[in-house]
This record gives structure tokens, sequence and C-alpha cells, in this order.
């Protein structure tokens, strides 16, 4: 494959395993597992053109031209990247030093970024007329269906044998901890920490367009509980099923509050904002398997939202307001 075509197509797999992982990432129902098939084939499409790739990449070291550097942290982070996916995927390398392969997996690709927009600007790759010719159409479609058929072969391999990969959930995360709280783990998003958090004093702020409406003990939430069983499944690649006890956010909000989202915020700054449609599927969760909550796990108060990632399932609730903002104007993942 000529060394333009092959940039060219490498960029398009980048383009579509970055899409694709963002929506793997993202999703919390079963349309995740085509978005993790799609972003498997993607990868491993980047695999089968790494032959042609190391050519020209040898052919432009020779030359020491500026910003070689650059070029190599790309190729660096994009190995590290697809290395810690497949250690993942396969269950052969789940974790290391407190790290997980799937946070190695995404810190990774999220550090090519810039190196790749940097490659794109500084070497561009030009799309020409012949690039739709019938030729770089079948070389296409060649591609595409050697990509499937080595994400076909890595998933036989890892049923034939047995590796713990074959496990996995639809959105290719790891049980751990199911019915067991304590053995759940505890992570938070980014900088996030556990903080200290008086269960005595603590209250909840019901709130509506800024303005406190009403405040909630504990003991006020308590007397209103219900149990839920529902699975947390959590970006760093597990999930854990647990029976929740909690109030629904339709009964503890009321008829009284409307608007057009609601936002759920910690006591450490974090904060998601939902459809007030949706009100009646998530829950006000104060514990966990007949006990409750710990510091790690939200106490006194988190959110449980079924069907959705870890991210949304809001630790240490400190309040929740109706508001008439849309509930997508956020970022898609939070920053912090």
């Amino acid at each position: 494959m000529a060394g333009r075509r092959t940039n060219l197509a490498l960029l398009v797999l980048l383009a579509a395993a970055l899409a694709t992982g963002g929506l793997a990432y993202g999703i919390g129902t079963e349309w995740s597992r085509w978005a993790a098939i799609a972003h498997g084939v993607a990868g491993l499409g980047i695999v089968v053109l790494t032959p042609w790739k190391s050519v020209i990449a040898r052919r432009g070291l020779r030359r020491r031209r500026p910003g070689s550097w650059a070029s190599i942290s790309l190729a660096v982070a994009l190995g590290l990247a697809l290395v810690a996916g497949m250690a993942h995927s396969t269950g052969l390398l789940r974790s290391a030093a407190g790290v997980t392969a799937m946070q190695i997996h995404v810190g990774a690709a999220l550090t090519s970024i810039p190196f790749a927009l940097w490659h794109l600007f500084a070497r561009p790759v030009r799309p020409h007329r012949t690039d739709f010719s019938r030729r770089a159409l079948l070389r296409g479609a060649a591609l595409g269906a050697a990509s499937f058929a080595a994400y076909g072969a890595l998933s036989g391999l890892v049923w034939v044998t047995r590796l713990p990969g074959r496990a996995r959930r639809f959105t290719g995360s790891y049980e751990t901890g199911s019915f067991r709280p304590d053995a759940m783990p505890v992570t938070q998003w980014l900088n996030d920490s556990v903080p200290e958090v008086d269960g005595a004093s603590w209250v909840l702020s019901i709130r509506q367009n800024g303005r406190e409406v009403r405040r909630l003990s504990l003991d006020d939430l308590d007397q209103q509980r219900e149990r839920v069983r529902a699975t947390i499944d959590c970006t760093g690649g597990w999930f854990a099923t647990q029976v929740w006890e909690g109030v629904r956010l339709d009964a503890l909000l009321g008829r009284d509050l409307q608007g057009r989202s609601i936002e759920v915020r910690s006591a450490t700054g974090y904060a998601r904002r939902y459809p007030a449609r949706d009100a009646s599927m998530l829950w006000l969760a104060t514990r966990v398997g007949d006990a409750p909550l710990s510091p790690g796990h939200g106490y006194p108060a988190r959110l449980v939202a079924p069907g959705r990632r870890g991210f949304w399932w809001v630790k240490w609730v400190a309040s929740i307001e109706v508001t008439d903002a849309p509930w997508w104007l956020q970022p898609p993942f939070p920053l912090t």
C-alpha cells in the first residue's frame, strides 16, 4: 500500500477509534456493545496497517526532519493505547500498581490527540480524486475485512482459551464486588477525593432555579426509602450489581417542582444534569447491601442511575436542583 494511502487510512481509523471509543466509554446501555465492537475493529485495523506504516516511519526517521519527536511520541502513545486495550479486553492484565489497563488505554489515547493534530497539520495527508477509485475502494474493503477478521480471531482466541475477557459485560467491564459492597472498588472522577461528611448534621438542599425550597435530613430520607437492584458500570473497567435503598427522585421532588432538567451536586462540587423526564428512573440512595453507604461509596447519600456509566452516579450529594436549563448543556464527560 502506498505511503500516502497508508497515512490516509490510518487517519480514518484513528478518527473512528476515537469516536467509537468515546461512545463506548459514555454509553451504559446495550448500544455500548456495538460501539465497543466498532472500537475494537478500528483499533485492530491500525495494527493491521503497522507493517506498512513502519516502513514509512523508518524512511522518515532517516531524513531527520524537524518535529520527529512529536511523531515518535504519537507512535508511543498509540502503541501503549493498543497494548493496554488488548490487555484489558483479553483480561491478561486488568491492573498494575493501582492503575487499571482501561485507565492506561484511555489516558494514552487522550495523550495521543494533540500529537495526532500536530501531525495532521504539520504533515497533512490530502485526499486525491483517485482515493475514491474502484481500486482504492476495493483496497479499503480489504482493509475493513482484515480488521473484522482480526477482531473475530482475537475474540475467538479469548473464548477458546477461556481467558478472563470472555466474562466481560457488554461495556467491556469486569464484575467486581457484586452483592458485596465492601468488595466494590472505591473510585471517583479525576481530582475528587473522599470528603468527611457528618451524617448527623448533613442536610440535602432541594432547590428550584437557584432558590432553596426544602431541606431534608437523613432521617427524612430514610422514612421514604425503597429497594432497587441496579448495576454500576465504572469507566475504569469494572461493574457491580447491588441492592440499593433510597428515594426515587420524582417522589423526592414532588409535582410542585417543574423544569427541564435536574442537577445533582456533590459536596466536592462535582455535578451532573439529567433530563427531568428521567426523575422516575433515578434514586437518591442512603444504603447498600442492608447497611449505610461507606464514605468511599458516597456516604451519606449518592445517586443511583441505572443504565448510565459510573460518572453519572454522583456521590456525597449535597443538593438537587430543578432548573430550566436543558440537560445536555454540559460537557459529555465531566471536566474535573
